[in-house]
């Protein structure tokens, strides 16, 4: 499947919700992140986490591979009054100086990468005893619930997306982390419902790798057409009240640190 977010990047910006507050509490109180820290934030996308350190008093760069993302991280961020440095560049090879972070994150892109090569260049990148969190804020699907109907019709549109019947769970992070030689290696997670709009949910899936970001624009009208009527059908069984739906998503982290010069 090839995947390419700066064709939904409008969509991206508009409707992808951001990690929640109780992400960023919890990797401040854990001691993760301190305000003041140098912070690179890889496939940033739109800013979402980078823009959410930067809030929290982080100087915070971001990188991404799509220039068309990035330019939509710009607006966002004059809207929310913070100045973050982006460049063009690939998690695998991004071009920054030995030892210059204090911490590295990557929010829902990790699998996108080279995980080996990728690891290997948060290592170099960071400062010795530096914090590396790899974040994910997946939704869930359920039996029966808009989620889980949500994903038998992408599958429909695009059989190639293999992405769908997800726990929020990557264990597979930790063995990456492990073979980079990284230390002191966590996870944590937890449960929310984010709200949506029946219309802000079909902008959500827009922007999701299954459909905007990889189907033709035609075959993205046509899936977006259905799921409208999908979403319709079930406001109707629901005595045609327009509701929210409340989306059940988990945020799974794994957080390590970058041995110090004398362990080495």
């Amino acid at each position: 499947m090839n995947v390419n977010f700066g064709l939904t990047a409008d969509d991206y910006a508009k409707h992808r919700a951001g990690f929640p507050d109780a992400f960023f509490d919890r990797v401040y109180a854990d001691g993760f992140v301190k305000p003041g820290a140098s912070l690179l934030d890889l496939g940033t996308g739109t800013g979402t986490l980078a823009r959410g350190f930067a809030l929290r008093g982080c100087r915070v760069t971001g990188i991404d591979p799509a220039a068309e993302m990035l330019e939509q991280a710009k607006e966002m961020d004059k809207l929310a009054g913070v100045e973050i440095e982006y460049r063009v560049a690939k998690a695998e090879a991004t071009g920054l100086p030995d030892s210059s972070f204090d911490v590295v994150t990557a929010g829902q892109c990790w699998h996108w990468f080279d995980r080996p090569k990728a690891a290997q260049e948060v290592k170099r990148i960071l400062k010795p005893g530096g914090t590396v969190i790899i974040a994910h804020f997946d939704w869930l699907p359920l039996t029966g619930n808009v989620v889980e109907l949500t994903e038998q019709l992408i599958v429909k549109y695009n059989p190639a997306w293999k992405f769908g019947g997800g726990l929020g769970i990557y264990p597979q992070w930790l063995h990456d982390l492990g073979e980079a030689g990284f230390a002191d290696i966590r996870t944590f997670s937890f449960d929310v419902d984010v709200q949506y709009s029946p219309i802000a949910w079909r902008g959500r899936i827009r922007a999701s790798a299954g459909v905007g970001a990889s189907l033709m624009p035609e075959q993205v009208e046509r899936f977006d057409s259905e799921l409208k009527q999908m979403l319709e059908a079930q406001n109707q069984a629901s005595a045609g009240k327009e509701a929210l739906l409340f989306i059940p998503h988990r945020v799974f982290a794994v957080t390590a640190q970058n041995p110090t010069e004398s362990t080495n």
